[in-house]
């Protein structure tokens, strides 16, 4: 297996839409298909990054970013590649690329019963604030926020999260 710091983390282009349409319908009981995402990447307030080894697409994630808040619309690891670090190395692109368009916030939802994913964000120091109930059409959504992401004591807390990949 390669090491999570050797793999190709870079901005999803076309050409890996069918490859990120596989991976969306193992994980999401509607998910989306490449028009969807073709348009989700002409947009300007959307970046979308792939982590690839040897050029296959093993995780993909997207960042909506408004105003000062940057909002993460999706993490998805490959299943045989969810306990390699994977959603660790995209949330510090996606909270990197928040960062150079000036964000001060990040939220996102998760699945209230998605412990795994939960632990991952709160390595980046974010905290449930709220539910949105159904928000997935069978279950609800914990809502988490993290602020201040353009300080010092985040700036330290991506460094730490970066080094423990290494």
């Amino acid at each position: 297996m390669t090491p999570v710091s050797d793999l190709n983390l870079r901005p999803m282009a076309e050409a890996d839409l069918e490859s990120v349409t596989e991976l969306e319908a193992q994980a999401y009981s509607q998910p989306w298909n490449a028009r969807i995402f073709a348009e989700e990447l002409s947009q300007q307030t959307r970046t979308y990054l792939v982590i690839e080894d040897n050029h296959t697409v093993l995780g993909y994630a997207g960042l909506m970013v408004v105003g000062n808040e940057a909002h993460v619309t999706t993490v998805v690891v490959h299943p045989d590649r969810r306990d390699d670090k994977l959603g660790t190395r995209l949330m510090l692109g996606l909270a990197a690329e928040a960062i150079a368009q000036n964000a001060k916030s990040m939220t996102l939802e998760v699945r209230a019963s998605n412990e795994p994913a939960q632990r991952l964000y709160r390595r980046f120091g974010m905290a449930p604030v709220g539910v949105r109930k159904k928000y997935y059409q069978d279950e609800d959504a914990m809502i988490m926020w993290v602020h201040d992401i353009d300080g010092t004591a985040f700036a330290s807390r991506m460094a730490e999260i970066e080094e423990s990949l290494r």
